[in-house]
């Protein structure tokens, strides 16, 4: 089977590491639309612009939950493909800006903390913390993410 890595192994991602992650992404109306109906999320400042256009962004909001998985997913190539374990959980979620259809998003990722594993010799814990950026360079969400990540295999 051929090699499907292209994330980080463990040891490739030190405590200090940032990656300003390749990829961006134009976030369309119809993206919403979709996650937000997929979700069950009938929020009508998601879906509905004549709602939204009396509120105080003027026009409909994409979906935050979009918005975060969005740029965790912009981070995946650099950092966790083939070479995580599993994603743990989230620590502090923030969306300090909105974001609109027709934004374009790009991430940058830190690496604060990271550990071997006390119980898994293979494996370490690392936190990311994952900063979502539009067009204009605002800060559209900060996420901090923890994955078990695989250690180097050894040759």
């Amino acid at each position: 089977m051929a090699d499907r890595r292209m994330g980080s192994w463990f040891e490739e991602l030190p405590v200090g590491t940032v990656v300003h992650h390749a990829i961006t992404r134009t976030i369309t109306e119809a993206d919403n639309v979709f996650f937000t109906t997929l979700t069950m999320n009938p929020q009508p400042l998601h879906l509905d612009a004549e709602f939204a256009a009396r509120t105080p962004f003027g026009r409909p909001l994409v979906n935050s939950m979009m918005t975060l998985a969005m740029v965790v997913g912009l981070s995946v190539p650099e950092l966790t493909l083939g070479t995580t374990v599993a994603n743990l959980g989230f620590g502090s979620i923030e969306f300090p800006n909105p974001v609109f259809a027709g934004d374009t998003l790009h991430v940058v990722t830190e690496v604060t903390k990271a550990r071997l594993s006390s119980s898994r010799p293979d494996v370490g814990i690392v936190e990311f913390r994952h900063d979502g950026y539009n067009q204009r360079d605002e800060l559209v969400c900060r996420a901090f993410r923890s994955a078990m990540m695989h250690c180097r295999p050894r040759e």
